[in-house]
Formats: C-alpha cells, structure tokens, sequence
C-alpha cells in the first residue's frame, strides 16, 4: 500500500488528501498538522464565510488575476477550473452561490460549511489527522521519505506539502535543495494620514483609479476608506502586484487617486458648467458627483482652497483646477501598511521553475509535490487564493493515485 503523507492541515492539504484517496482507495494517507486546530484559515475567510473561489470561468482570464503564476497556472485551469469547484463541492453537498461581485460563497453562508464537508470526507475515506505534530526535518531515503515530528517519524512514498506560507517549513524546504523566492506581504492596506481623509472612517467610492506615482503601477475598482488610511479592492489589487516594488520602497511612496475614474479635462468641463447653471449655490453642499459621498466631497472642496461660504459664482478657473485635480488626481503619501493577520499573504515560495505544473510536483525529487501558497503564488483578494489551492490539490492528487 502505497503511504502519502501530507504536511499542513489547511485546504490545500486536506483537498489533496480527499482527491487522492477518493481515485484511489487503496492509499494511506496522513495528514500533519503543527497546531492544535485544522483548517483555521477556512474558517476566519471571506469574514467566516469562506470566499471559496470567484466566478470567472476562462482560464486565460482568471490568471490575470495572479501577479505571481499567471503563466504556470494557465495550463492546470485547462485542468481543474472554477466550475470543477463548483461542481466538486456541489457533489460533496456544498452547494455555492455567486454574490453581485462575483465572489462565490456555500449557499449555507458559512465556511462551517466547507469544514465540515473536508471533516466528513477525511472520517468516511479513514484518511488521519494527526494535530500538534509539527514537522522538523525530512529527508529522503532510497526511495522513500522519512518525516520527523517532535512526536514520532513517519515514512512516506509520496510526500505533499501543503502547509502555506510557513518560514519553517520554507527553511525545510531548502535542504531539499529548493530555492525559495524570500517572501515579502501582499493585499495590504495604505497607511496614510492626511486631512482629507482623516475621521472618514467606512466611506467608499465605487469604482476609483489609484496609481503608485514614479511607477506603472495602477490599479480600478471600489476604494475603501479605514482607520490606516485606504483599502478596498482597488488599494489590495495594486498592493498584490506591486508587492515587490512597495517593500523595496519600504512602504513609502505617494499615492495618486483619481476619485471618479474620469480625465482630468471632462471633470473640468462639468465644473465649469456647474458654475453657469447653478451660480448662486454653495459649493460644498451638495456632492456635484454621485459617486463621491457628501462628506468626502466636503473635505476635497476645501483642499481646493474653497471655503464654506462659497458659491460656485465666486470660484475663479484657479480655484475650478484646483478642485478638479483634487478630484482626479490627488496626491497621498502612504507611510507604512496593514496587514490583516487572519487573512496573510505573501508574495514569495517555492521557486515555479523548479515545479512540474502537470503534476505540481517537484523537478529535483520524484514523489515530492507542492501545492497552495507554500508556492510563489499568489492572488488578488476575492477567492483566487483558494483556487489555486483547489487546482494544485485536484492535480497532485491525480498524479499520486495514478502512479
């Protein structure tokens, strides 16, 4: 009978370790977990209701959403794809639902539901979990696999690790003669402090344009406002692919928002028009822009050096350019970010080259497979994350009950 061992109880281990066992019942399968508990980050996504994947369904189209694997991930896509999630959960009775943002969540609304159906699986296909056996070396003998915990050695045929993105477990990695790309943080917020935002606390726009200035780096979508400064999709889809570029900015660099997502010019004109049509109206009551909210208007207003007693008869061109820029392209330093702890990412990992992505298996040693973001893979926040996960897991899994 052929042994697997499988380090990291989280959903790439632990989705492997189903797949697997389900094509093939005659393996013997372990699953090692260092903590006390198994699938945490199941539980705390997607605000506890685990954003288990996104609805796009083309392959080439969902990998633009990886900075790091688009081009690896092409070919397991045509695999284990978005609607394989769908139908595997659904068949595992988990059915999914997709939300307005194209976010897909169980219809049971909670990432209990997720666990219990990975719990349920591994009961009925006796695969073991073993919790509190944190991994401290492996090594290869002949052609087998010894794993040492603090608790007992295990041998293996085939040894998957899945246990994240774990600095320990990447220093294991290395005496395995891997490389590992030195992992820094992605899907961060912007720190800023700066008047116009300052006490704007859970104000949005929906679809804003925010570059990082003295790069390419730009990125669209919704903007949220927070205690540290900025978040939201546009914020966490610039900080994945620039994640690089920012930590060796150390986190500081400027920021320009284009609040409307509109040319600088036609903002232009609709002040202007405003000016003609509505002369004796106060500037800073009412937002000109229905997708700037009143008080986020307020405060750009007067970063334009218009005060409160202003109507739009008074404003000069100057003072029209200036809030028209405010609007457009507003600059704001960012000194630092915040990470949220339960839902880490980093950029960095097992080095792609040295992956075999039809089996996600390694190039230097047979029988040793990788698969989740202890890879330097990575996504945008809105369940790309979890796909990647879902498709190495299918295809390992096939490649171990096939041998």
């Amino acid at each position: 009978m052929n042994k697997v061992i499988i380090i990291g109880g989280g959903a790439a281990g632990f989705f492997t370790a189903i797949n697997a066992k389900e094509q093939n019942p005659n393996l013997d399968i372990t699953i090692l977990e260092k903590g006390n508990d198994v699938l945490q980050k199941v539980k705390i996504s997607g605000g506890g209701r685990c954003n288990v994947t996104h609805a796009c369904f083309t392959p080439k189209e969902l990998c633009e959403f990886y900075p790091r694997g688009e081009k690896e991930l092409l070919g397991p896509f045509h695999t284990f794809m978005t609607g394989d999630t769908f139908e595997w959960f659904d068949e595992h009775g988990v059915p999914l639902k997709i939300e307005d943002d194209n976010r897909v969540f169980p219809e049971a609304n909670t990432s209990q539901a997720i666990i219990d159906c990975f719990q349920n699986a591994v009961d009925k296909l006796g695969i073991k979990v073993f919790k509190n056996h944190g991994v401290h070396s492996v090594a290869k003998k002949d052609s087998q696999w010894i794993v040492a915990t603090k608790n007992e050695n295990f041998i293996a045929d085939k040894l998957v690790i899945a246990a994240g993105s774990s600095n320990k477990i990447w220093e294991l990695v290395k005496t395995l003669d891997h490389t590992i790309v030195a992992p820094v943080p992605s899907l961060f917020t912007f720190n800023i402090k700066d008047k116009r935002i300052i006490d704007l606390l859970g104000i949005s726009v929906p679809n804003a344009t925010v570059t990082i200035v003295g790069t390419k780096l730009e990125s669209s979508g919704p903007l949220l406002i927070t205690h540290w400064g900025m978040s939201g999709p546009a914020v966490l889809k610039l900080s994945a692919f620039g994640a690089r570029i920012l930590a060796e900015k150390s986190y500081q660099y400027n920021v320009e928002v284009n609040w409307v997502s509109r040319p600088t010019d036609k903002v232009l004109n609709v002040l202007l028009n405003l000016k003609k049509k509505e002369p004796k109206k106060t500037v800073i009551l009412k937002s000109q822009f229905s997708e700037i909210p009143k008080r986020l208007w307020e405060r750009l207003v007067l970063a334009s050096e218009i005060t409160e007693s202003h109507k739009w008869a008074d404003l000069s061109n100057l003072h029209l350019e200036k809030l028209a820029n405010q609007l457009t392209k507003g600059i704001f330093n960012a000194n630092g970010k915040s990470t949220f702890k339960e839902e880490f990412v980093t950029a960095g990992g097992v080095d792609l080259k040295e992956i075999n992505f039809k089996r996600f298996e390694s190039r230097k040693h047979e029988n040793l497979f990788f698969v989740g973001e202890i890879l330097n893979i990575d996504a945008v926040t809105g369940g790309f994350n979890f796909q990647n996960a879902w498709t190495g897991g299918f295809i390992a899994a096939k490649a171990i009950a096939d041998d």
